[in-house]
This record gives structure tokens, sequence and C-alpha cells, in this order.
């Protein structure tokens, strides 16, 4: 249905010498009727929708350009299959026709709502979102998927407007962005399973630590480009900037703390203005780094972190503590207190990116309980099948997006390292499994 290289949708007739994918034969062309979602009757409606000024603000621009072509052009689309597997169409004389997947699987994201609500005795629950206009609703794709998202998906939802509304009047919730990413190459060349060019997640997480990953894909995301993962850029990033500057922040912090004020938070006399310049600076983030996220800029709210975690360590620079704290403990006592201070604003800002190594931080400084809540599969059992739900409880959340409060006399955790240095040699090891058989293969449940 779809072209790989350039994204465009083709009829299958309109294919070049089509062959099998399974055995290299033709395929033979027959005449069959299938179910239509008519795009055509929508079209007014989708212009509107994605003419509305406050997607030209933050949508992005390659997501709103392939939008606003495609919208013009609109035929109906059919949206079964004569395939054996797949969903079933529920309507007699229809048993041999699937739905086609991009039909239902968007569809998949009001339906599950539905369901979360009545599975949890709040059947009218999920319409606090659906029929919101202040609800916003994110489908984070890929650019390959744009169409499905910005156009088919927002046609299929206007098909059934106002059809649960309790008055008959109410509109239902249209995706507020569909913030598409462009493609991540690897080494220079695409991503490719058949060949082995690829990082399979279960055996990277073998060797590296989950954040450090998270860090450079965050900081090499494609968000309006495409990008490179570079087994040099991923050794390097993780030992100049996870490892030397936060990693190395906490560590020497909280090893100072426990050396000379008993590994516990010390009082501070009276701030001075540098130490209220970097907590005002830091307390800020709060809302810089929150803006960022919620405008879907991950990489530049990330980096807007790691700033700040940079000027932590330059206060350091300037501030009097290690070598004035014999002769003048109280100001080596301010000075940790503020950086211990900040360091509780940074962990909770940094926990959306790096929730491990947040959550060990947030254990170092002497707290209780987890930053998030708890994330678990149930199984539910349907008249004729049962399937599997992630689901999420934040009841037991001791994470607030807002400046900590730690507390004076408030015992610290002996720390230990956040990171681990990565040796250089690393990455010819890494770039020599590319393009080979995998050691072992991980079926789905495993590891």
């Amino acid at each position: 249905d779809q072209c790989d290289n350039c994204g465009n949708l083709l009829d299958a007739v309109e294919l070049i010498n089509p062959r099998s994918k399974t055995d290299g034969s033709t395929p033979v062309v027959r005449e069959t009727e299938h179910f239509f979602l008519d795009l055509p009757a929508f079209i007014d409606q989708l212009r509107a929708y994605l003419a509305d000024p406050a997607k030209q603000e933050h949508w992005r621009p390659n997501v709103l350009r392939v939008s606003q072509n495609k919208v013009d052009d609109l035929k109906g689309r059919p949206i079964t299959r004569d395939i054996a597997w797949g969903i079933p169409i529920p309507l007699e004389g229809w048993e041999d026709k699937r739905m086609y997947v991009w039909f239902e699987a968007v569809m998949g994201y009001f339906t599950a709502s539905i369901e979360w609500a009545e599975n949890t005795g709040q059947p009218d629950a999920w319409k606090q979102w659906w029929y919101n206009d202040q609800a916003k609703i994110y489908n984070f794709i890929g650019k390959d998927n744009i169409e499905f998202h910005s156009i088919i998906w927002p046609a299929e939802l206007l098909g059934i407007d106002g059809l649960y509304a309790e008055d008959g009047d109410g509109h239902i919730t249209l995706p507020y962005d569909v913030p598409a990413n462009e493609f991540m190459n690897i080494e220079g060349k695409q991503f490719s399973k058949s060949r082995n060019w690829a990082i399979w997640v279960p055996d990277i997480l073998e060797r590296y630590d989950p954040d450090a990953i998270r860090y450079y894909i965050t900081m090499t995301a494609p968000e309006t480009r495409d990008s490179d993962w570079s087994w040099d850029g991923f050794i390097t990033r993780n030992n100049t900037e996870l490892l030397a500057a936060w990693g190395n922040l906490v560590n020497r912090v909280l090893k100072f703390a426990a050396k000379h004020f008993e590994g516990q938070v010390p009082d501070p006399g009276e701030l001075r203005e540098m130490d209220r310049d970097i907590l005002a600076q830091v307390e800020a983030g709060f809302e810089r780094v929150g803006d960022l996220m919620s405008a879907v800029k991950l990489r530049d709210g990330l980096s807007e972190a790691m700033a700040l975690v940079r000027e932590v360590n330059a206060y350091l620079d300037r501030a009097p503590w290690f070598k004035v704290v014999k002769e003048d403990k109280q100001q080596a006592a301010t000075t940790i207190y503020t950086a211990l201070q900040c360091i509780d604003h940074l962990k909770t800002i940094l926990a959306p990116y790096l929730p491990f190594t947040s959550q060990r931080v947030h254990e170092f400084l002497g707290y209780e309980g987890t930053l998030f809540g708890e994330q678990h599969i149930e199984t539910v059992q349907e008249s004729e099948r049962a399937h599997d739900v992630l689901t999420y409880d934040g009841t037991g959340a001791a994470g607030r997006w807002e400046p900590g409060n730690l507390p004076v006399g408030q015992t610290l955790r002996k720390p230990e390292a956040l990171f681990r240095k990565l040796e250089p040699e690393l990455v010819e090891e890494e770039r020599a499994r590319l393009g080979q058989p995998r050691e072992h293969e991980h079926l789905p449940g495993q590891g």
C-alpha cells in the first residue's frame, strides 16, 4: 500500500513487475468487493483542521507539509482486505474479509480508552478526554505514518463525531499534535533487520545502562531531519556529558556532605546572592523544560536540563566549599546546601529522560518511595479470547513537577556512581557487530 522510499500510497495495480515476497510468484488481479472510508466527504473539515493557526506554530514542518499536500487529492480508501489474518468484519456475509490494519489500529486509541474506563468501573470516564476541548491528544509516530494520523485518523473521528456525546452536540477531540520523527540511521546506513544492520534493544540493554541509551537517542533524535546513531557519539556523550557533568556533580557533592557534614543536609545559614541566583535559575528550569516537552521539543528540553547541570557545576567552581571547609565550615555548608537543593530539583527535571538514575538520586538524597508509579500487565478476558494490557498506577508516585524541598538535617545515603566510563575500544567492537548474525535471539516475553 505504501512505498517505503517516498511514502506515497499506491494502488496494488500500479506496481511495476510485482512479485510475492514469499515465493516470488506474480500476483493475479481479481475482482473483489471492499468497504471504503469516504475520505472526500471530510475534505472541508480536514482542510479547516490542518489550517488551524495553532498547528502552524507547534506542528513539525514536515508533518504539516505532508498532510496539507495530501488533503487536496483525497480518494475513497478501502478499509478491508482479502486475507486470513486480522480482525474479522462483524457483518453477516463478510466473514472472509479482514479490516485493514491502519483503519483499526488508530481506532484502537479510542477503543482502548473505552475499555480502560469499563475495566476500572468508570464506564463514562473516557469522555473526559474524547469530549473535552481542553484535552490535548498527542500521537507519536514515524514520518512514514504521518498520513494515517493526520488525515485518516481525524477522518474516522469526524465520522463518529457526536455519536457518543450525551447531548448529541458534543464534538470529539481530534489530535492536538502528530509529532512524527524523521528516520534515524546507524553509522551512515539505514537500519535493516534483514541485513542485521540494526541495534536490538534486548542486546544493547545487556551491555549498556538504559539511561545512557535514552540520553543518546534523545540528544540525536530525528525531530526535524534524519539523524544518525554513531557508536563514537554514544560513547563520547556518555563520558563527557552524563558521567563528567551530571554524574560527577551528584557524586562529589554527596561525598563531601558525607565526609564533612555527617552525611546530612547542612544548615545553610543565610544564603548569599550567588546561592539565591543559582537556585532561582534551576527552579526556573521546571517551566522552561516543561514548556519544551509540551511542545514536543524533547531534544531541546534535555539540552536545557543539561545546561542547568553545567551551571551548577560552574557555581561550585566559584563558590567557597572545598578549600575553606576547615577554616570556614559555615561557608562550605551554605554551598553544599545550595548544591544539594539544585541536585534535588535537577533529578526531577531529568526524570522524564533519565528515570532510572533519577530514582537513584532520589534515594541518595534520603527520600523514601519512588518518583514514578508502577507499570504492570493485566490480562483482560473477553467472550471468546483474552488479551494483555499495559497499565499504570500512579497513586504511589512521589514525583511532582515542581522544585523539591530537601529539609535541613535529612540523612543522605551513600552515593554510588550513576554512570560508568565507556572505553573508546568499544566503538570498533560495536561496529563489528553490525551486519553480523545476532549472538542469540530473544523470543517474545524474554529479557
